[in-house]
């Protein structure tokens, strides 16, 4: 072997690290994907960060930690009421006292789902406008938005994870079989599916949710049954054309299963264009999340939600917070996931110059 074969067989790399690299070249969507995952992953310390548990608190030489989960009673810290401990009204009993007692809140001490009708600080009814203790002020509930934003974050991109893996399962498993065995089974599977596409996905949530309470794992499935035809069709299409291609014609003479010619070999020849697909259909499913909510066919109150947020905003229109914070925090996410999508695409673009560069 001479020394430029070798120096080609050294610098040679896979094709989907020449996919990535390129992904990392392209800029805007890079750094998005990077903010979008660092804040998704920062939602997880949400019970730490924007809470109403306090984190630690020092009680007669004790020490209780409210935010991993304990309940404490309110006498239990010698509070004269009824039901958990207040721990922001505890703090402040323990400053004044100066006992030695104090408590330890997060650095957001807020629930998205507590009501703050009581509260001395915000006098008059909500909606009351953002200050510095409520930064984006409270709903017409009198909630944290800020909180139920935040949390509503982690629904929504949770929720939307969920439904794309789920879907893409599915329709990944089906458009692979109808493509790839083709015959009567792709004849009979196709009207089948065509039948399932003509189900009014609106209607059937609006049945559902008058029989029974829609949970968000409840929603999850029934937008993944709606979300995997349009993944079967392009993942038949590929199996179509690759199961004529010369590889496949080879493993088929060395022997080889179905199974392992359907899913080694033809499979990851199959992913450009679902992949490429992904982050769009990531964006219509928060879009489909927040657009029941806003109807009232999605989660159950009182869970965080944008939809329900922005529904709020449409009937306190000259309460501006309402307005641009929830609709600000949708426009942000899903641009960002948009240009992922575009960077993925582009990625994937056997073409050498980008148009996004």
């Amino acid at each position: 072997m001479n020394e430029d074969n070798h120096h080609l067989i050294k610098n040679s790399v896979s094709v989907l690290r020449r996919r990535w690299r390129k992904f990392r070249r392209l800029k805007r969507g890079w750094y998005s994907s990077l903010l979008l995952l660092g804040t998704y992953l920062v939602t997880f310390l949400l019970p730490i960060l924007v809470n109403n548990r306090a984190l630690l608190v020092k009680y007669q030489t004790n020490y209780y930690f409210p935010a991993l989960g304990t309940f404490y009673q309110a006498q239990f810290f010698g509070q004269r009421a009824i039901g958990e401990a207040q721990y922001r009204k505890l703090q402040t009993e323990f400053e004044e006292a100066s006992e030695g007692n104090w408590v330890l809140m997060p650095p957001y001490p807020y629930h998205p789902v507590e009501s703050l009708l009581t509260d001395p600080k915000l006098p008059g009814s909500p909606p009351h406008a953002p200050s510095f203790s409520h930064w984006m002020g409270t709903d017409d509930r009198g909630r944290d938005v800020f909180a139920r934003l935040v949390y509503g974050f982690r629904i929504s991109i949770t929720f939307g994870i969920a439904v794309v893996a789920l879907s893409y399962l599915f329709g990944m498993l089906s458009g692979a079989c109808l493509g790839f065995f083709g015959g009567r089974l792709d004849l009979y599977g196709q009207r089948l599916v065509e039948i399932w596409a003509g189900l009014p996905f609106l209607y059937t949530i609006m049945i559902i949710s008058s029989i029974v309470r829609p949970t968000m794992w409840i929603l999850i499935s029934i937008l993944a049954l709606f979300s995997w035809i349009g993944i079967s069709f392009y993942m038949r299409g590929e199996f179509y054309r690759e199961k004529a291609r010369d590889y496949t014609a080879a493993a088929i003479s060395q022997g080889e299963s179905n199974l392992s010619i359907m899913f080694r070999h033809i499979l990851p020849n199959s992913l450009t264009p679902i992949i490429s697909f992904a982050p769009f259909s990531l964006v219509a499913t928060i879009s489909a999340l927040v657009a029941l909510d806003f109807l009232g066919f999605g989660l159950p109150p009182p869970t965080p939600s944008w939809g329900e947020l922005v529904n709020q905003g449409l009937n306190n229109i000259f309460k501006w917070h309402l307005v641009i914070f929830p609709l600000g925090a949708m426009f942000t996410t899903l641009l960002l996931v948009v240009f992922i999508g575009e960077a993925v695409r582009e990625a994937f673009d056997p073409k050498v110059h980008s148009r996004l560069r």
